[in-house]
């Protein structure tokens, strides 16, 4: 299903963008000078996490699929980087329709190379901001059945939201339109496991005029409140592990998550 261009918004290449610098964390050329500039002055953690969210979004993508799901809403989708999350889920299920949504004109002109579906299933690139729920929604319903479970992915997205553009409301609403059986997949930034590192990464973004609200382990696990956590839990992003034995995790400064609504 091709990426809707029903608008082209220009590309501002003087200020940096998220998913641009988390591109340049991951060793993606997808960025500007004003991204790299950014992602130069970040600790040598920030990347240590761009890995490990990437990682854990591969573990519970797959795991989701092997429990059946095949439908997945993927907000914050960031500059298309292989094996994406339809590539994932589509290995195990080929059926599967995934439904991508961005708010950086950038996703937007890889949307139609980069996230094309297996013949079996369906992908569709959407852009829109996670601050408009509702217009997500109404447009993930044309390619997604809401009458059946959804896979709700926000990786990485949820610290790009103070608490003064009410993120909690904004989840919220997201699951709100869900049927009972579908899951929360999601990934925050620790304020509270590495305070250093995080306040640094937090000053950096912030000269670039980007606000980051970091979060403590009790403060993400509110966006769970009225779902059924899957083992093992709120973890760090390099604990979540669905199959035994599980390596040894590395330090890291993620916390993740995976749960399912009544």
């Amino acid at each position: 299903m091709p990426a809707d261009r029903s608008s082209h918004p220009r590309i501002d290449t003087s200020r940096a963008h998220p998913a641009r610098v988390y591109d340049w964390l991951l060793g993606g050329k997808d960025n500007y000078p004003v991204d790299e500039a950014v992602g130069e002055k970040l600790p040598p953690e920030a990347r240590d996490a761009a890995r490990q969210n990437r990682r854990f979004m591969h573990r519970a993508a797959a795991w989701l699929a092997g429990q059946g799901v095949d439908q997945f809403l993927d907000i914050g989708t960031g500059i298309p980087t292989e094996p994406n999350l339809h590539q994932i889920v589509q290995a195990v299920v080929p059926a599967a329709k995934v439904v991508y949504t961005d708010n950086d004109p950038i996703v937007l002109r890889h949307a139609e190379t980069l996230l094309i579906s297996g013949p079996e299933g369906a992908t569709d690139y959407f852009q829109a901001d996670v601050r408009d729920p509702g217009k997500i929604i109404d447009h993930a319903r044309t390619v997604l059945d809401f009458g059946r479970p959804v896979a709700l992915s926000l990786i990485a997205l949820l610290h790009f939201l103070p608490d003064d553009q009410e993120p909690r409301a904004v989840v919220g609403e997201l699951l709100s339109a869900l049927p009972p059986g579908s899951y929360l997949v999601l990934s925050h930034a620790a304020s509270d496991l590495h305070a250093e590192p995080a306040a640094r990464v937090t000053a950096e973004y912030a000269r670039a005029g980007i606000r980051l609200g970091f979060r403590t382990r009790s403060e993400v696990a509110r966006f769970f409140d009225g779902l059924d956590l899957v083992e093992p839990g709120l973890v760090t992003a390099t604990e979540w592990f669905r199959k035994d034995p599980a390596p040894a995790p590395e330090d890291s400064g993620i916390y993740a998550g995976v749960a399912r609504l009544r």
